[in-house]
């Protein structure tokens, strides 16, 4: 399967990188083809039009719908900013609709605090069950986030590989199930 991990932060000491470069690892390990839609590196401005209504879209925004159209499923790694998800990672879902359909979705939130970016993880649920991509039922949080990564990205608090495998496990099953019945033909 072909997975895009979505990272949700443009800040220059962004720990979503660190965040993303681990569950990348750690999805890659069980096979699956990754990418990282990366809004920084993308450089999205704010959404004037959505994909599929630009005349002649610059390579940025080809390149953007080919990682989600061509993608199985989607790990977005969310900050948690005033209890919601970050403008960057909102502006970079809106560019694309239709490419979501039917494919599975499984959040992974952090914050600096001890809440693990819950808040933003409910309401990244809601945007993605907008998008067609339905989240899994479990998400997974990482509390303290400086904490659990070091200053490199290197892992530290070793129970969220245990933790991280139950997440994965559930993410395949919905992926392998999407995959079935997108293989049957979809409503629309």
């Amino acid at each position: 399967m072909n997975i895009a991990i979505i990272l949700g932060s443009v800040r220059q000491d962004r720990n979503g990188a660190k965040v993303g470069n681990w569950i990348t690892k750690k999805i890659a390990e069980r096979g699956h083809r990754t990418m990282v839609v990366d809004p920084m590196q993308l450089n999205l401005p704010m959404l004037d039009r959505m994909y599929k209504e630009m005349k002649e879209p610059e390579p940025k925004y080809k390149k953007l719908h080919e990682m989600i159209y061509s993608a199985d499923g989607y790990v977005p790694i969310t900050p948690e900013y005033n209890h919601t998800v970050s403008g960057a990672l909102k502006n970079t879902l809106d560019y694309c609709l239709e490419e979501y359909f039917f494919k599975p979705s499984a959040i992974v939130s952090y914050s600096v605090g001890s809440f693990g970016g819950i808040n933003a993880a409910q309401h990244l649920r809601q945007i993605f069950a907008e998008l067609g991509s339905p989240s899994i039922s479990s998400s997974l949080q990482i509390s303290n986030v400086n904490e659990v990564f070091d200053k490199e990205g290197k892992l530290l608090a070793q129970e969220y590989d245990k933790r991280v495998q139950r997440f994965l496990d559930e993410f395949d099953w919905y992926l392998e199930a999407f995959k079935s019945q997108r293989d049957k033909g979809t409503p629309y």
